[in-house]
């Protein structure tokens, strides 16, 4: 039992999250349709890019390239699992061996299809089925990992930024807005203001009550140093996917992107589509995507449309596959257990 001894009334726990795993069935569902949508999507951006065009383009490709991007992709997994593994120290929750944590974190990837990803709460779920800990204790670590999951996004964006003509603003912008957000988290006064302000609020006031809840909830997470490393490590694994989108556009003969491009390129659209709140950014990711690398790095339509095609299968996709393999483990491994 992994369980600690912390008061179960304890601020961070909502009393109203439902411990009972979904059914498959609704998983299921989910998954089908989050495939169906994922491939209009991709027939959508073969159409705008042409077939034939695209289809040229593909058969020029150095695949090897797009190898080392999924490589890289898979990185930015395994950055992000010592991320849950640090939650998991912080809330105390201790006796899970390393090898089924991995695999409930990766189970989590099946639900990245899932509107901003609100569904990696499966992973709560799962932590609950194995070793009892209760669901609300753990679920905050979610809304932890996408709030450092935006702040390194932004930053990447402000980065980035550097490379437009005018990019300069938008990178003050930027960092100027994480700073300002991090400070609310970190530092409580300052949070409880801005709380106190967004009660008063038209646009939020019917929100007040949640944010409070979800403040409360995080608040051993993102204590200032918590907070820090995991700004930190979630920095250098999205960071690795903004260098899979540059090793996987230079597969593409006569393409030439730099770095910064790339980082623009891949951390706005992940935004937008995020903000938009479809599964997985479907359809806004890739649309952003593409028109960022035609307009930022001069690519081709059909270049353009290639690489994120390739991007979004190294980087959603693959990440859904293995969420898919790493559930059904660990399905496996409880059943044996109860046996």
């Amino acid at each position: 039992m992994t369980e600690s001894s912390a008061d179960p009334s304890h601020p961070g726990e909502a009393p109203d999250v439902d411990p009972q795993p979904p059914k498959r069935s609704n998983l299921g569902r989910q998954l089908v349709i989050a495939t169906v949508l994922g491939v209009l999507v991709f027939a959508a951006l073969s159409l705008y890019g042409d077939v034939r065009a695209l289809a040229a383009s593909l058969g020029r490709y150095r695949w090897i390239y797009f190898v080392g991007g999924l490589a890289l992709a898979t990185a930015n997994y395994v950055i992000r699992f010592f991320r849950w593994e640090a939650y998991l120290t912080i809330l105390d929750v201790r006796g899970v061996p390393r090898a089924e944590s991995a695999r409930i974190f990766t189970a989590g990837f099946v639900m990245s299809v899932t509107p901003g990803k609100v569904g990696e709460v499966l992973k709560s779920v799962l932590l609950h089925e194995a070793h009892g800990v209760p669901v609300a204790r753990t679920a905050p670590i979610v809304v932890a990992e996408r709030l450092t999951d935006l702040f390194a996004l932004v930053l990447l964006v402000a980065l980035g930024a550097l490379a437009l003509p005018s990019g300069l603003p938008i990178a003050i912008g930027g960092a100027a807005v994480v700073g300002a957000l991090w400070l609310t988290c970190a530092w409580r006064p300052l949070g409880e203001l801005a709380l106190r302000i967004a009660a008063k609020l038209p646009v939020l006031r019917k929100l007040s009550p949640k944010l409070r809840e979800a403040y409360d909830s995080l608040q051993v997470l993102t204590r200032p140093r918590a907070l820090l490393v995991a700004t930190l490590l979630a920095l250098a694994s999205w960071g690795t996917e903004c260098v899979a989108l540059w090793l996987i556009a230079r597969g593409f003969e006569g393409v030439e992107i730099g770095m910064l491009e790339s980082t623009f390129g891949y951390s706005a659209p992940t935004i937008v589509g995020a903000l938009a709140m479809m599964p997985g950014g479907l359809g806004v990711t890739e649309a952003g995507m593409t028109g960022v690398l035609e307009e930022v790095a001069a690519m081709s339509t059909a270049d353009a449309t290639a690489t994120t095609l390739l991007v979004r299968l190294a980087t959603l996709w693959w990440a859904v596959l293995l969420g898919v393999f790493a559930l059904a483990a660990q399905r496996r491994a409880l059943a044996a257990r109860k046996a």
